[in-house]
């Protein structure tokens, strides 16, 4: 399927590796021009030279600064941007009793702030060219919060519902706003998180195997296609089938 990308303009971030490396893969294979962001400048470059045509651009997405200056940066390089995927790595692990106050406004600014200054950044100009599509990286803890993240669970829930709300106020522009779910995926992280043996993570899923990240992106390509036009404010889980609500 001919997903009629090709010379659009995506700036994805946190994608030196993991879902986010995915996701600008599959869309650079569709003919768009891809940006993307990481912390370490030497992992960055290996990306960047396994996605074709990629620019490279150093930049912290954890803070709103560091956010807003990658989507600048990544419009200026590119002239224009057509496509955000917002994305960043998760908090530290924690409960209610053993997670301080002080920790909650660092959380909120990876992976809540972060997330409305990238699209403060760069939706308007999307609105004004009458096209533009927003597809943010986010947690299946969303829709069944992990007992040991509440950190993550608090700032996704949060994003979640900044971008349903966003999504209604440009659907009339032709900007589309939509969040895709994670479930476990065989990145490098979560080997080696595993010990390098992640067959006890692929056991909680129904399908008995972790996500392939390549599939991941391929969703993550198709949402900002014209195909996908009709769909927007959605929050879509990608999981294996792992969350067993009916929402």
């Amino acid at each position: 399927m001919d997903l009629g990308l090709a010379g659009r303009c995506a700036a994805i971030a946190g994608a030196s590796a993991g879902l986010g490396f995915a996701s600008a893969r599959a869309l650079a294979a569709e003919g768009v021009r891809v940006a993307i962001c990481g912390r370490d400048a030497d992992r960055l470059a290996d990306a960047a030279a396994r996605i074709d045509g990629a620019v490279a651009i150093p930049a912290d997405v954890s803070t709103v600064e560091g956010a807003t200056r990658f989507v600048g940066e990544a419009t200026d390089a590119l002239g224009r941007l057509d496509i955000l995927v917002p994305n960043a790595g998760g908090p530290p692990p924690g409960t209610f009793s053993s997670t301080a106050l002080e920790a909650y406004a660092p959380a909120l600014e990876l992976n809540l702030l972060s997330t409305v200054a990238m699209c403060h950044a760069a939706v308007p100009s999307m609105c004004e060219r009458g096209w533009g599509r927003v597809v943010a990286i986010t947690s299946i803890a969303v829709r069944e919060p992990i007992p040991t993240l509440i950190l993550s669970n608090t700032a996704r829930a949060g994003v979640t519902g900044f971008l349903k709300t966003l999504a209604g106020e440009v659907a009339s522009r032709g900007v589309t706003v939509n969040s895709v779910q994670p479930g476990l995926h065989a990145t490098d992280r979560l080997v080696q998180l595993h010990g390098g043996d992640p067959s006890d993570a692929a056991a909680q899923t129904p399908t008995g195997t972790l996500g392939d990240p390549d599939d991941f992106g391929a969703v993550v390509a198709f949402l900002c296609s014209d195909h996908a036009r009709f769909i927007t404010g959605a929050a879509i889980p990608v999981d294996g089938g792992a969350h067993r609500g009916l929402q």
